[in-house]
């Protein structure tokens, strides 16, 4: 098994942890040196214009960011000891080398390595290596940090094949350091079949099927800084883009790329991304289907080319003393021909009167005339040719278009005809049509149809790629969005079908790639659980038959017993009778509950780490007071903790994504019967079960969903 060595044994002073430390003195010296290099550059007339100047000192300004030695960070968290000089062939018996892997690359003064960044292929081997396929390395070691300060390391001897492998202890450490602000990078603790996922080729698209605490959204953060390391110059160009379920998350994973060297990932929701209208209203759920159905693609289209009219008049252009005719079938011929050629309707707009331009040319030259093509542009510019293009091919605003199909029952038969029933196309209509655009209660599924209805009028910039996390919650045409984004750039699509918590949500990723435009994609599966105690991850899993029966149950790397605790609190008498009432309003639940909820948020505040208190969304705001009462300070969602707050209240709809070292969850039926329908219900309840690290308390008036009964 791996040798552990630690400080806290005395040792001489020839120990190697000693020499570990000079080196990581060293290294360090040497990363602030690379730094103040940059500082020093001297960038006055070193560009031509004020643009680039400013372009080339926002690119010093970023490098030096990157330099930045973060003292809590470990520079380097491993070693490699290569039997053979990597890249030699081992017949020529070259002498192994020992490479140092850190987060990034470090070189002294001489520009020698002192530490490798991990995304380097000489790297691979610390993720990969087995005593089956040692990849031509003796030895790794693993460095353990308290703070910022070496205090461990363990040996494992690849060549030794007679020694059976066993779990790193320190790797273990790693993983369960208490939970204390947002979410950190795993750097140091990739796997095999993660690292296998992260450094995929850039050209695919990649869909990661994660059980809970299978590491699936860290997978896709290191992926993209991967990519940049490997692509940098082409990514650099296209631009990558994270795309979270809401800003709660995006602000608990925010600093994983940055604390590995990457700083300009650009992250989005979804809603953020098709922000051309103000989303200030909501949907019924079978509207909000209905809006999200790839059919409403085709509704589109449709809409966009209803108002384009076949001529029925000539356009005669003057020129000088001369006219020149163009007559309506001729017309008609131009239209049609842009019709049929499946172009975006503002580059058909674009283009037409270039052809009726081109059109009168021929005339010209028929006419014993010699002209260029500034005569061209200038006969597309006549105001006969626009007056003959605006009453053939008007131009169409999205959200104007939008507007009128959601609010005109006879333009959107016209245009649904065979694609939506009547009672769907009544269920899309809003009820009481709005005066404007301006004042429209547009709804998020509303906001997708204007940005399909405007990618169908002018392309949309595809970026080089672009992550999707929490992907099972999105609707046909939101696949359809995100895909618009990365039409010529690829993704990594992450996800677990038994989280899927919308009316919409995903059936199969085969389905989603489809929608998204990657179809036939690589899909692959993680069920070995890191993060989740296999207590807990056992518990939950018993809802699995009934809400993803196809999947396979996540499979715990950590035994932790004790790690879970059910208790049910009795309930008045008269409460009992009344079980329908008893989370109709947030004054019927009984006292006792709360009061326990708030004591067991107390009792779990004196271990380390990050608490989560997780209840149904209507249960928030009397589970705050009661916080308030007692005196005990409480965080939102995503907000970072600290050594006066570790207690964050959790909507049961907001937890999704989020990881807490103890969770206390307060009534199950309340957060399953808060959703619309029982599957959707109980998978909301997987969600917030499978949130801890080291330890659930679960607390119930009413009783649990039978799966959980044991």
């Amino acid at each position: 098994m791996p040798s552990l060595h630690s400080d806290h044994t005395p040792v001489p002073s020839s120990d190697p942890l000693q020499r570990e430390r000079d080196h990581l003195a060293g290294s360090r010296a040497a990363l602030r040196a690379m730094r103040a290099d940059v500082e020093s550059l001297d960038l006055a007339d070193v560009t031509g214009n004020w643009v680039n100047a400013a372009i080339l000192q926002r690119e010093m300004s970023d490098r030096i960011k990157a330099l930045a030695d973060l003292a809590h960070t470990p520079l380097f968290f491993g070693r490699l000891d290569y039997l053979h000089a990597p890249g030699m062939d081992q017949a020529e018996g070259a002498e192994g080398e020992q490479f140092y892997i850190g987060r990034r690359h470090v070189h002294d003064a001489d520009g020698d390595p002192m530490v490798i960044d991990w995304r380097a292929p000489v790297s691979q081997p610390f993720y990969r290596a087995s005593r089956k396929d040692p990849m031509d390395v003796g030895l790794r070691r693993r460095f353990g940090y308290t703070g910022g300060d070496l205090t461990a390391y363990e040996d494992e001897h690849l060549t030794d094949a007679d020694e059976v492998e066993q779990a790193s202890a320190l790797l273990t450490a790693e993983i369960e350091r208490p939970r204390v602000g947002p979410m950190r990078d795993i750097v140091a603790t990739i796997q095999p079949e993660q690292d296998e996922i992260v450094r995929a080729d850039v050209h695919g698209t990649v869909c990661v099927q994660g059980a809970p605490g299978t590491g699936k959204t860290a997978v896709g953060l290191h992926r993209v800084a991967y990519l940049l390391y490997a692509h940098r110059e082409r990514l650099a160009r296209t631009g990558t883009l994270v795309i979270g379920p809401n800003r709660s998350f995006l602000h608990y994973i925010e600093q994983v790329l940055p604390a590995l060297g990457e700083l300009d990932v650009a992250q989005a929701t979804v809603e953020e991304l098709v922000s051309q209208v103000a989303v200030t209203g909501t949907d019924p759920a079978d509207a909000a289907i209905v809006k999200g159905d790839a059919r409403m693609a085709q509704v589109l289209q449709r809409a966009v080319r209803s108002g384009v009219r076949m001529p029925t008049e000539p356009c005669v252009v003057v020129r000088g003393s001369r006219r020149w005719r163009i007559p309506a079938y001729e017309l008609e011929e131009l239209v049609q021909e842009l019709m049929d050629r499946d172009i975006r309707y503002g580059a058909a707009l674009a283009a037409l009167p270039q052809r009726i331009a081109h059109a009168v040319l021929v005339k010209m030259e028929n006419g014993g005339e010699a002209p260029d093509d500034r005569v061209q542009d200038a006969v597309a510019r006549n105001p006969a040719v626009k007056a003959a293009v605006k009453a053939v091919w008007p131009v169409v605003d999205p959200a104007k278009l939008v507007f009128r199909l959601l609010s005109d029952a006879d333009f959107l038969a016209e245009c649904a005809d065979g694609v939506l029933s009547p009672e769907e196309q009544r269920t899309v209509l809003w009820a009481k049509p709005p005066r404007s655009v301006k004042s429209a209660p547009w709804s998020l599924a509303d906001a997708v149809l204007v940005d399909e209805a405007r990618d169908l009028v002018e392309r949309t910039h595809s970026l080089g790629h672009v992550v999707l996390d929490e992907a099972q919650d999105l609707s046909p045409m939101q696949y359809r969005a995100v895909g618009r984004r990365c039409t010529t750039g690829s993704a990594t699509v992450l996800g677990d079908i038994a989280q899927g918590t919308t009316p919409w949500a995903t059936g199969t990723w085969a389905e989603a790639l489809e929608h998204l435009g990657k179809p036939g994609s690589r899909i692959e599966a993680l069920t070995k659980t890191f993060r989740v105690p296999s207590e807990v991850i056992r518990y939950a899993s018993r809802l699995l038959p009934g809400i993803a029966p196809d999947l396979e149950p996540a499979d715990s790397v950590r035994e932790s017993h004790g790690a879970l605790t059910v208790r049910h609190i009795p309930a008045p008498a008269a409460a009992l009778d009344d079980a329908a009432a008893l989370d109709a309003t947030v004054s019927s639940t009984p006292a006792a509950l709360t009061d326990a909820v708030v004591a067991a948020c107390r009792e779990t505040l004196r271990q380390e780490g990050s608490i989560g208190l997780i209840a149904a969304d209507h249960r928030i705001p009397l589970l705050a007071a009661a916080l308030d009462a007692a005196g005990m300070p409480y965080l939102d969602p995503g907000t970072e903790t600290s050594a006066d707050s570790r207690l964050t209240l959790v909507p049961a709809s907001l937890a999704k994504g989020l990881e807490y070292d103890y969770v206390v969850l307060d009534e199950p039926a309340a957060i399953v019967d808060a959703e619309p329908d029982p599957r959707t219900g109980l998978r909301r309840l997987y969600v917030c079960l499978t949130r801890p690290v080291s330890g659930l308390t679960v607390l119930h008036t009413r009783p649990l969903p039978a799966a959980l009964i044991s």
